[in-house]
């Protein structure tokens, strides 16, 4: 996959990039919001409580692009004006008293294994998914196109598979350690991929392992825009469609490195023509060792195979592309998968995904809400079953929230970017089950109790993975950074 990149491009709300101001700073700003959080985070943190610290043995990050609106999801406000609350009304859980929106009501039936973050806060109401899925300090949007920019931060995932290929002594684990799929995030729009799912200042080498999907949706998706509408596989895919080992898993692939880079799964082939004649591998890079490892044991092509799993199994989880993904997920996982991603990305246009500007409740109804509500309620319910649930944390996450008013004037409605306020769920690994925690005001727009930072979110993961919050790893001049950036484990949100 070759991309052009540098082309002057315009953001879902009209607003050229390169005209975009830097919001914030490292300086001026980024001391004022580190200490600002930190009070935060010691009025809200209990004087104690359980420490979970490794229990969860795998991570699986469910990363929605665009933003949901928390009042359709996790905090609806049904006493509130309708130009507010909208047209979704709340229901019940499982839960007593916690009460989410009625286009999710299988998971309202699993309530009581989840816990559901109400607090989320940050001054940034734009895609800053390296800021959601970082440590990184600030989003700057002059290098959000930009992966291998040397102020970027390394992802999550990267994260993880660095330290954990230190702990090994750099031994080659049997399945890689960071995987993401279904495609590489911003692959499939009119869009240059952005950063955030990279190794960053780590290196490639710490890129996931990226998957691909190359065939059409069977489902028209309801409009992103007037007259813009396309078969969408996040709505629907054909039992016979496969994920696949993609080319390079960069951003920004070069020929040299296209050249150098083979893609994994042509590795294999290669691989079994050439393996009796080398006796050594030692002298190849990683990533051909990798490949000769995942040839040996297989281990990799059968978990990615979500088509082996009976047909009522795949039905449960959705015959969409985000179904299957998260099928393969749990597959991976339970044959010991360390860190896997699974990205609900915009398809066709950029403005898609989450990004629901424009026809709102037409997204949600007839797409969004009713696909994720059922696979994400099949996988917690498969995880749980398998006896997976409690050693797998599940994080399902995104850059913000919406407006709390209404936008009436696109088809359909619309609410923009809103940062002040959002919501997440999160399940496993040690997180808390049955609970909501934090609140919002009576409109959703500001946070009353408990706000929350991202960058907490990545600490308390990190501390559930077994690994150290403070922990610093190298920046591109070789300096400390830290992994988290400000964030702090939150006791709060474990059970």
């Amino acid at each position: 996959m070759l991309r052009l990149l540098g082309n002057r491009k315009t953001l879902c709300d009209g607003i050229s990039r390169r005209d975009l101001l830097h919001v914030g700073g490292l300086g001026a700003l980024g001391v004022a919001l580190h200490d600002l959080l930190r009070l935060q985070r010691v009025q809200a943190s209990p004087a104690s409580g359980p420490s979970k610290f490794g229990q969860a043995k795998s991570c699986l990050l469910i990363y929605k692009y665009g933003s949901p609106p928390q009042h359709e999801t996790y905090d609806p406000k049904p006493e509130a004006p309708a130009e507010i609350q909208g047209q979704l009304k709340a229901i019940a859980t499982s839960v007593p008293g916690i009460s989410i929106g009625e286009y999710l009501p299988k998971t309202a039936k699993i309530a009581d294994r989840l816990t559901f973050v109400r607090s989320l806060t940050h001054p940034y109401p734009l895609h800053g998914t390296v800021y959601a899925v970082s440590g990184i300090p600030e989003v700057d949007t002059r290098i959000e196109a930009m992966p291998r920019n040397k102020r970027q931060w390394p992802f999550i995932g990267s994260i993880v598979d660095y330290l954990d290929e230190r702990k090994s002594g750099g031994r080659l684990p049997v399945l890689p350690r960071n995987i993401a799929m279904p495609y590489v995030m911003g692959s499939k729009t009119n869009y240059p991929p952005l950063a955030g799912p990279y190794g960053a200042t780590l290196g490639m080498r710490y890129d996931p392992v990226y998957t691909d999907f190359r065939t059409e949706g069977t489902q028209v998706a309801p409009e992103v825009v007037k007259g813009a509408r396309h078969k969408d596989p996040l709505l629907g895919i054909k039992p016979t469609d496969r994920l696949e080992l993609a080319e390079g898993g960069a951003a920004d692939v070069t020929l040299d490195r296209l050249n150098l880079r083979r893609s994994l799964l042509d590795q294999f082939d290669r691989a079994r023509r050439e393996l009796e004649a080398h006796e050594r591998i030692s002298t190849y890079d990683q990533q051909q060792q990798m490949a000769f490892s995942l040839l040996s044991s297989g281990k990799m092509h059968a978990a990615l195979d979500y088509a082996r799993e009976p047909m009522p199994v795949r039905e449960a989880y959705g015959m969409t592309l985000f179904g299957q993904s998260c099928l393969a997920a749990r597959r991976l996982i339970e044959a010991g998968a360390r860190f896997v991603t699974v990205i609900w990305d915009a398809y066709g246009l950029n403005a898609g995904s989450w990004d629901t500007h424009w026809n709102h409740y037409g997204r949600l109804k007839d797409f969004l809400l009713p696909v994720f509500d059922h696979t994400f309620s099949a996988l917690i319910a498969d995880l749980e079953e398998r006896g997976l649930l409690d050693e797998t944390l599940v994080l399902v996450v995104s850059e913000h929230g919406r407006t709390p008013h209404i936008d009436p004037k696109p088809k359909g409605a619309g609410r923009g970017h809103w940062s002040r306020a959002y919501s997440q769920v999160y399940a496993g690994g040690g997180m808390g089950r049955g609970q909501v925690v934090g609140r919002t005001d009576a409109q959703g727009g500001d946070v009353e109790e408990s706000p929350l930072s991202p960058k907490d979110v990545l600490a308390t993961a990190f501390h559930l993975l077994g690994i150290d919050p403070e922990t610093t790893v190298p920046d591109a001049e070789g300096r400390p950074m830290p992994i988290t950036g400000t964030g702090a484990l939150r006791t709060e949100l474990l059970g």
